[in-house]
Protein backbone atom coordinates (compact mmCIF):
# COMPACT_ATOMS: atom_id res chain seq x y z
CA UNK A 1 0.00 0.00 0.00
CA UNK A 2 2.90 2.69 1.02
CA UNK A 3 4.20 2.00 -2.52
CA UNK A 4 1.12 2.40 -4.10
CA UNK A 5 -0.25 5.39 -2.44
CA UNK A 6 2.42 7.31 -0.41
CA UNK A 7 1.00 10.15 -0.13
CA UNK A 8 -3.06 9.27 -0.53
CA UNK A 9 -3.53 9.11 3.08
CA UNK A 10 -2.24 12.88 3.76
CA UNK A 11 -3.84 14.60 0.65
CA UNK A 12 -7.20 12.90 1.25
CA UNK A 13 -6.78 14.54 4.88
CA UNK A 14 -5.56 17.82 3.91
CA UNK A 15 -8.52 17.59 1.34
CA UNK A 16 -11.06 16.97 3.93
CA UNK A 17 -9.61 19.44 6.23
CA UNK A 18 -10.00 21.95 3.25
CA UNK A 19 -13.20 20.90 2.55
CA UNK A 20 -14.66 21.66 5.90
CA UNK A 21 -13.31 25.01 6.21
CA UNK A 22 -14.53 26.59 2.95
CA UNK A 23 -17.95 24.60 3.52
CA UNK A 24 -18.12 26.52 7.25
CA UNK A 25 -16.40 29.95 5.77
CA UNK A 26 -18.96 29.65 3.18
CA UNK A 27 -21.58 29.19 5.45
CA UNK A 28 -20.99 32.18 7.33
CA UNK A 29 -20.77 34.27 5.16
CA UNK A 30 -24.33 33.14 3.71
CA UNK A 31 -25.80 33.08 7.01
CA UNK A 32 -24.14 36.76 8.24
CA UNK A 33 -24.38 38.56 5.12
CA UNK A 34 -27.08 37.34 2.99
CA UNK A 35 -29.15 35.86 5.93
CA UNK A 36 -29.77 32.37 4.84
CA UNK A 37 -28.08 29.59 5.51
CA UNK A 38 -26.52 26.20 4.34
CA UNK A 39 -28.46 23.19 5.67
CA UNK A 40 -26.44 20.32 4.79
CA UNK A 41 -23.14 22.59 6.23
CA UNK A 42 -22.95 21.28 9.69
CA UNK A 43 -24.03 17.62 9.17
CA UNK A 44 -20.98 17.89 6.18
CA UNK A 45 -18.36 19.08 8.21
CA UNK A 46 -19.58 16.53 11.31
CA UNK A 47 -19.23 13.62 8.41
CA UNK A 48 -15.77 15.09 7.22
CA UNK A 49 -14.61 15.05 10.79
CA UNK A 50 -15.12 12.35 11.34
CA UNK A 51 -13.39 11.24 8.18
CA UNK A 52 -10.47 13.02 9.24
CA UNK A 53 -10.32 11.66 12.46
CA UNK A 54 -9.99 8.04 11.63
CA UNK A 55 -8.24 8.07 8.76
CA UNK A 56 -5.70 10.76 10.76
CA UNK A 57 -5.43 8.38 13.27
CA UNK A 58 -4.60 5.50 10.97
CA UNK A 59 -1.61 7.48 9.17
CA UNK A 60 -0.48 8.77 13.06
CA UNK A 61 0.55 5.87 12.97
CA UNK A 62 2.15 5.38 9.87
CA UNK A 63 4.31 8.72 10.14
CA UNK A 64 5.04 7.82 14.11
CA UNK A 65 3.23 11.15 15.10
CA UNK A 66 0.87 9.66 17.86
CA UNK A 67 2.16 10.76 21.22
CA UNK A 68 4.03 7.87 23.38
CA UNK A 69 4.83 8.13 27.07
CA UNK A 70 8.22 5.97 26.96
CA UNK A 71 9.66 7.30 29.50
CA UNK A 72 9.99 3.55 31.42
CA UNK A 73 10.40 1.94 27.93
CA UNK A 74 13.28 4.36 27.60
CA UNK A 75 15.01 3.12 31.22
CA UNK A 76 14.85 -0.82 29.29
CA UNK A 77 17.96 -2.19 27.16
CA UNK A 78 17.02 -2.42 23.31
CA UNK A 79 15.88 -6.03 23.47
CA UNK A 80 13.25 -5.33 26.09
CA UNK A 81 12.23 -2.15 24.44
CA UNK A 82 11.58 -4.69 21.31
CA UNK A 83 9.58 -7.30 23.26
CA UNK A 84 7.53 -4.50 24.78
CA UNK A 85 6.95 -3.20 21.86
CA UNK A 86 6.04 -6.11 20.34
CA UNK A 87 3.17 -7.11 23.22
CA UNK A 88 1.85 -3.57 22.65
CA UNK A 89 1.80 -3.83 18.43
CA UNK A 90 0.00 -6.97 19.35
CA UNK A 91 -2.30 -5.63 22.19
CA UNK A 92 -3.28 -2.82 19.81
CA UNK A 93 -3.76 -5.43 16.53
CA UNK A 94 -6.46 -7.07 18.91
CA UNK A 95 -8.04 -4.34 20.20
CA UNK A 96 -8.46 -2.90 16.44
CA UNK A 97 -10.18 -6.15 15.53
CA UNK A 98 -12.42 -5.96 18.32
CA UNK A 99 -13.66 -2.16 17.22
CA UNK A 100 -13.16 -3.50 13.07
CA UNK A 101 -15.75 -6.29 14.02
CA UNK A 102 -18.24 -3.89 16.32
CA UNK A 103 -18.46 -1.40 13.74
CA UNK A 104 -18.81 -3.34 10.88
CA UNK A 105 -21.62 -4.94 12.71
CA UNK A 106 -22.98 -1.62 13.54
CA UNK A 107 -22.54 -0.10 9.82
CA UNK A 108 -24.57 -3.13 8.87
CA UNK A 109 -27.62 -2.58 11.30
CA UNK A 110 -27.80 0.71 10.00
CA UNK A 111 -27.59 0.09 5.92
CA UNK A 112 -30.17 -3.00 6.34
CA UNK A 113 -32.46 -0.32 8.27
CA UNK A 114 -31.89 1.87 5.27
CA UNK A 115 -31.67 5.55 8.34
CA UNK A 116 -31.52 8.58 5.61
CA UNK A 117 -29.24 11.74 6.83
CA UNK A 118 -31.52 14.71 8.42
CA UNK A 119 -29.86 17.42 6.59
CA UNK A 120 -28.35 15.37 3.28
CA UNK A 121 -31.60 14.07 2.56
CA UNK A 122 -30.32 11.61 0.27
CA UNK A 123 -27.12 10.11 1.66
CA UNK A 124 -27.80 6.56 3.61
CA UNK A 125 -25.90 7.03 7.21
CA UNK A 126 -24.28 3.95 6.48
CA UNK A 127 -22.01 5.65 3.86
CA UNK A 128 -20.22 8.21 5.88
CA UNK A 129 -20.29 5.85 8.92
CA UNK A 130 -18.55 3.32 6.96
CA UNK A 131 -15.14 5.51 8.22
CA UNK A 132 -15.38 3.48 11.67
CA UNK A 133 -14.65 0.12 9.90
CA UNK A 134 -12.56 1.71 7.25
CA UNK A 135 -10.05 3.67 9.51
CA UNK A 136 -9.98 0.63 12.06
CA UNK A 137 -8.81 -1.92 9.07
CA UNK A 138 -6.56 1.23 8.36
CA UNK A 139 -5.14 1.40 11.93
CA UNK A 140 -4.73 -2.72 12.04
CA UNK A 141 -2.66 -2.57 8.97
CA UNK A 142 -0.18 0.12 10.37
CA UNK A 143 -0.05 -1.17 13.43
CA UNK A 144 0.57 -4.84 11.49
CA UNK A 145 3.55 -2.75 9.43
CA UNK A 146 5.20 -1.30 12.97
CA UNK A 147 5.05 -5.24 14.52
CA UNK A 148 6.69 -6.10 11.26
CA UNK A 149 9.40 -3.70 11.85
CA UNK A 150 10.23 -4.67 15.26
CA UNK A 151 10.07 -8.21 14.39
CA UNK A 152 12.55 -7.64 11.77
CA UNK A 153 15.03 -5.54 13.42
CA UNK A 154 13.97 -2.44 11.47
CA UNK A 155 12.85 -0.36 14.60
CA UNK A 156 12.90 -1.10 18.68
CA UNK A 157 9.49 0.51 19.83
CA UNK A 158 6.09 1.73 18.17
CA UNK A 159 7.75 4.64 16.88
CA UNK A 160 5.48 7.20 18.59
CA UNK A 161 6.84 10.80 18.50
CA UNK A 162 9.06 11.83 21.44
CA UNK A 163 8.30 15.34 21.95
CA UNK A 164 11.12 15.97 24.62
CA UNK A 165 13.89 14.63 22.44
CA UNK A 166 12.66 16.70 19.75
CA UNK A 167 12.52 19.52 22.17
CA UNK A 168 16.38 19.20 23.26
CA UNK A 169 17.66 18.83 19.48
CA UNK A 170 15.71 21.54 18.58
CA UNK A 171 17.29 23.54 21.86
CA UNK A 172 20.65 22.08 21.30
CA UNK A 173 20.11 23.55 17.07
CA UNK A 174 19.12 26.84 18.49
CA UNK A 175 22.08 27.05 20.99
CA UNK A 176 24.76 26.02 18.67
CA UNK A 177 26.11 29.52 17.44
CA UNK A 178 26.37 30.69 21.26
Amino acid sequence: MNKLFPKFEEYFIAFLLAAMTVVNVLNVFVRYILKSNIHWAMEFTVIAFAWLIFLGAAWGIKVGAHIGVDTLINLFSDKIKKQISTVAAILCIIYGIFILIGSYNYVAKIYSIGILSQDIKWLPQWMPRIVMPLGYALIILRFTEALFKIVTGKQTTLGLANEAKDAIDAFKVKNKGE
